[in-house]
């Protein structure tokens, strides 16, 4: 067995390992393909054969600390390995040469999200949780407050990328998103069947009442089978990877006070995996947010929802204009790893208040 960083020989035997392993096997490719050093940074485990039987990829992102200052993080993922090579150790040889290779590259620590804890454990990293809440869907009436939803247009970039922006400035846990991100890497995770709800100052413009379901921000063109954004393809992107434009996007009407991201994991089910408020109006604009997200759940056959969102007061006293009962969820599929800093920085980062990583931000 050799272990070895990839080479561009290998992309097609890795295209085929992990479509064995990932149902959703084209948003890895299509998430990997956008790394320019995804080469040096890919460790695979080849067997006697030539056969390449495990892999797993790092990628550095930028990610707020517990002080809000952006540290270099080795995010850990697409890691796969054949059915018929388990249990045999080849993560744990890879693992060791990914974190050799974060300490020579300045990562802080190492962050990865799993179902599957253990296989990383005995390599240092330790799980942390995230918050949440999940229940039935309310029937209560619309918010009446002064903020009004509608769906997000190509128009909303960047009024979205400031919220975000404002909302993160120092939340720990955070990735600092840049413009690429939005180009190619959100439209991968909330494209269409995923919305993006966008609550505006209704004294400014906006109707005061939630819209029927509209044109999502990322609704994008089919692509051919197996493509992102192509049957059965989570993305919906160009063939050049880029966000297709809307035919007759309209513009924002009022001032945004904030968006959030419904995703619909299952028929019956709806996510709530981000939120962005605006300083000031965080009441007005989470209370309107949850109860538009209410109201498109129920119109689409939806009678429950899970809450992904950290703890802010806006967000749990908003919480009964979604869920009829919240029931507190939290989830322990977070893992880090102290490589050059302090262990104890590093559990300070993952553990403070208000600490979160968006489903948007994945990889």
């Amino acid at each position: 067995m050799r272990y070895r960083t990839a080479a561009p020989a290998d992309e097609p035997a890795l295209h085929a390992l992990w479509a064995a392993a990932f149902p959703d096997a084209a948003t890895v490719v299509a998430l990997w393909g956008r790394d320019p050093g995804r080469h040096s940074r890919t460790f695979v485990a080849e067997d006697d054969g030539g056969r390449l039987v495990s892999v797993l990829h790092y990628l550095p992102r930028p990610i707020r600390s517990a002080t809000g200052r952006p540290q270099r993080v080795g995010c850990l993922g697409s890691v796969a390995t054949h059915p018929d090579a388990r249990g045999q150790g080849h993560v744990r040889h890879l693992l060791a040469a990914a974190v050799a290779a974060m300490t020579a590259d300045g990562c802080a620590w190492s962050l990865l999200f799993t179902a599957t804890p253990r296989v990383y454990e005995g390599a240092g990293w330790r799980s942390f949780a995230a918050p949440g809440w999940s229940g039935p869907l309310t029937d209560r009436a619309p918010h009446p407050g002064a903020a009004a939803v509608r769906p997000s247009t190509r128009a909303d970039l960047p009024a979205l990328r400031a919220l975000r922006d404002g909302f993160d400035a120092v939340r720990p846990l955070t990735t600092v998103r840049g413009a690429d991100d939005w180009e190619h890497r959100v439209p991968v995770w909330y494209a269409a069947p995923a919305q993006i709800l966008v609550a505006e100052d209704s004294g400014h413009g906006g109707s005061g009442r939630h819209p029927e379901p509209g044109a999502p921000l990322f609704p994008g063109e089919p692509g051919e089978p197996g493509e992102p954004g192509g049957p059965g393809g989570p993305g919906r992107l160009d063939r050049a990877g880029r966000l297709p434009s809307l035919a007759a996007p309209f513009a924002p009407s009022g001032r945004p006070l904030g968006f959030a991201v419904l995703r619909r994991p299952a028929p019956d089910q709806v996510e709530l995996a981000e939120i962005a408020l605006a300083p000031g109006r965080e009441e007005d604009a989470a209370g309107a947010l949850l109860s538009a997200a209410a109201v498109r759940a129920r119109a689409a056959g939806a009678t429950s929802a899970t809450v992904r969102l950290p703890a802010e007061p806006a967000v749990v006293g908003a919480l009964p204009h979604l869920l009829a009962e919240s029931v507190p969820e939290a989830t322990h599929y977070g893992m880090a790893r102290p490589v050059l800093a302090p262990a104890a920085e590093v559990l300070a980062t993952v553990t403070a208040p208000g600490a979160f990583h968006w489903y948007g931000d994945s990889f």
